[in-house]
């Protein structure tokens, strides 16, 4: 660290981790509040199929904002590039787990397998592909090709879908080579989204295609919204102060403020060096602000609050933050003056945070 640096961050007010202790606090409150959990469970009943998004690490990625979806509803897994193999041994037991969660309730499971880019500048696109959007399609195909010949596509259907972040629209792949951008679906009825996916998803179950349908529209709606907007192209570039590694973040509803690894790949060492390296430079080009701070944040996600399973929580996310801590140390020291630590598990059937360490 050096002596300027030492002095640009004394005397200043870091509060980051009040911030997101905050939103926390805040988020879930509505997914307990009454209402709101009736609403989620008249959605389910409606809508029962588990939904899982594979994607980036990437804060612009928020799959629930860009679908008008309600908290609780889609499964996120985050990775680097949105790299996954179900060859990975903690990759390959979590879907596992998720799967037979949905087949013991008698779900169906849609997976959704992303990449993105940004279609006014390759540098505002996926870094963990090195900004190479057809090396990302391909690897997007071969991973769905992995899930084909493991699960099938009769109770688990997989599909691959773009995101362009400049105005947050998906970008669907049908099983014949299809390609359809939703910004270009003119009639938004049902009747006509709905034979649009039957048209490039013969082989999916109705019943998970018609619970497709509401992610449709609802980033119909959401892209609708940006336009009329007129968000700033800046907004659509990386502005994320908060390095989170771990599980159990679906509860931080907000876009474009934190890099999510998730502890899948065998090199998670990478994974974090990389998002601290977004970060630094993010602080450098003032895309964000030094009184907010660098949050590094880890997380272990709960259900069941007796026996082990809450301790063993705590123990994951307090490794994950010495682990990740000591690879920022070594390798993005620039960080260390603004950095703050959180550590924390998670109750998922509240998403109420329990914090366990802080700085």
């Amino acid at each position: 660290m050096t002596s300027t640096q030492q002095n640009n961050s004394k005397g200043k007010k870091l509060d980051g981790v009040k911030y997101l202790l905050a939103l926390n606090q805040e988020n879930s409150r509505i997914f307990q509040d009454p209402g709101t959990a009736l609403e989620r469970r008249k959605y389910r009943e409606q809508h029962p199929t588990e939904i899982a998004v594979l994607k980036c690490m990437d804060g612009r990625l928020n799959l629930p904002v860009m679908t008008n979806t309600a908290l609780g509803i889609i499964q996120p897994w985050r990775n680097l590039g949105g790299r996954f193999d179900l060859g990975w041994p903690l990759f390959a037991l979590t879907m596992k787990d998720w799967v037979d969660y949905a087949i013991n309730r008698g779900r169906d499971c849609l997976v959704i397998i992303t990449y993105h880019y940004a279609k006014g500048d390759v540098h505002r696109g996926c870094r963990g592909f090195n900004y190479d959007v057809d090396a990302a399609r391909a690897f997007t195909a071969e991973l769905n090709k992995q899930f084909d010949s493991v699960f099938g596509k009769k109770v688990v259907y997989t599909i691959r879908c773009g995101i362009e972040t400049d105005l947050d629209t998906l970008i669907l792949h049908g099983e014949g080579g299809e390609v359809l951008d939703v910004s270009s679906i003119s009639d938004h009825s049902s009747e006509n989204v709905v034979e649009i996916l039957r048209k490039m998803y013969p082989q999916m179950p109705f019943a998970i295609l018609k619970d497709l349908l509401p992610l449709i529209q609802g980033n119909i709606e959401h892209i609708a919204e940006i336009k009329d907007a007129k968000r700033p192209i800046t907004d659509a570039e990386h502005k994320e102060w908060v390095l989170a590694v771990g599980r159990g973040f679906d509860w931080l509803h907000e876009i474009n403020t934190t890099l999510i690894v998730g502890p899948y790949d065998p090199d998670l060492a990478g994974a974090i060096r990389t998002a601290a390296g977004i970060l630094r430079t993010n602080l450098e080009e003032k895309r964000i602000t030094e009184e907010k701070g660098i949050v590094l944040m880890t997380s272990a996600p709960y259900r069941d609050p007796a026996g082990p399973e809450p301790h063993l929580a705590a123990e994951k996310a307090k490794f994950l933050n010495r682990f990740s801590f000591e690879i920022i140390k070594k390798d993005v020291p620039e960080l260390l003056p603004y950095l703050q630590r959180l550590t924390m598990r998670v109750d998922m059937n509240t998403r109420q945070a329990e914090v366990l360490e802080q700085d």
